[in-house]
């Protein structure tokens, strides 16, 4: 007959992560954020050298983005997602488009993008945006996974879109309705 064991306390989870508008504070930690991420599974532009450029610029300034952080770290950004109107146009202003989204390795696995991505279909909902795009490379397979478990969809692919590493590879489109009555 089997002994009993007692069953072993599970570990805690980490509290969820806090998801706040960026501050011009930020934008030292961003600017190291996105150079220590950068990667060509993601990034399209060159990789950053030091000194970084300057991560804010005035058409995306702080107000463009949405910092995420964990409790163990407070005033520390640990991802962000830069949310812009999709074109400057009157007739295109009820889309908006995600434009880049990082999230530290250090915290991955910790619901820090699904975080961002939540908190920016809320933002478009605020704003009574109607439409919430984004582009993301083919083989990002993590990332269009994320997506997709977050209510995106592919609406188009420009295949071979991207040289990157010696290989061609396909810029991909994907949107999702924002209602902003939800």
């Amino acid at each position: 007959m089997p002994t009993e064991q007692p069953i072993a306390p599970s570990a805690q989870r980490p509290a969820a992560p806090l998801v706040r508008p960026a501050r011009t504070g930020d934008e030292a930690a961003l600017a190291a954020l996105d150079a220590a991420t950068w990667s060509t599974l993601h990034a399209i532009t060159p990789r950053p050298v030091p000194p970084l450029p300057s991560f804010f610029r005035p058409d995306r300034g702080p107000e463009a983005h949405l910092v995420a952080e964990v409790p163990e770290r407070p005033g520390h950004p640990v991802g962000y997602l830069r949310l812009v109107p999709s074109v400057p146009l009157p007739a295109n202003a009820h889309v908006r488009a995600i434009q880049g989204l990082a999230v530290d390795p250090a915290v991955r696995g910790r619901g820090v993008a699904r975080a961002l991505l939540r908190a920016a279909v809320a933002r478009c909902r605020a704003e009574g945006a109607r439409r919430l795009t984004l582009r993301v490379l083919g083989h990002n397979t993590p990332a269009r996974r994320l997506y997709e478990s977050e209510g995106f969809v592919v609406e188009g692919v420009l295949p071979g879109e991207m040289y990157l590493d010696g290989a061609y590879v396909d810029d991909v489109l994907m949107g999702r309705p924002v209602h902003p009555e939800e």
